[in-house]
């Protein structure tokens, strides 16, 4: 297979996670993951995840809300989820993604808890695999 130079950049600028303003990012570590989910335990069982080029896709009900992307925690910015900020702080996951929101309170398990049952109806339903 043949790739022009501007693929060849860009697969090596995805796969090295280096920002356009010349930053690196890092990872998401296990660590992140691991208290998050500590803090969505309210939730039950119904929290899952995925590994996904060194960050973690996180799922509720079989849907996704958001994701944790260089050690930040972001949701889909739906309405629900929206009304519980009076300024909410956008952030794009990685360089080109749609903004999502960015969720500081962490240390609030209940808040996030509610935060994500409040989302949930809001959030699209998976797509069916053919």
């Amino acid at each position: 297979m043949c790739l022009s130079l501007s693929q060849e950049i860009f697969i090596h600028f995805w796969y090295n996670k280096v920002s356009i303003h010349g930053g690196v990012s890092m990872a998401s570590s296990q660590e992140y993951l691991d208290f998050i989910l500590k803090q969505l335990q309210g939730l039950g069982q119904e929290i899952s995840f995925r590994k996904m080029m060194g960050e973690y896709l996180l799922y509720y009900r079989g849907r996704l809300f958001g994701g944790i992307y260089d050690n930040r925690l972001l949701l889909k910015p739906v309405q629900p989820a929206l009304d519980f900020f009076e300024n909410p702080i956008y952030e794009s996951p990685y360089p080109g993604a749609k903004p999502m929101l960015h969720i500081k309170e962490v240390e609030d398990a209940a808040f996030l808890c509610n935060l994500i049952e409040a989302a949930y109806p809001a959030l699209p339903a998976p797509k069916n695999k053919k």
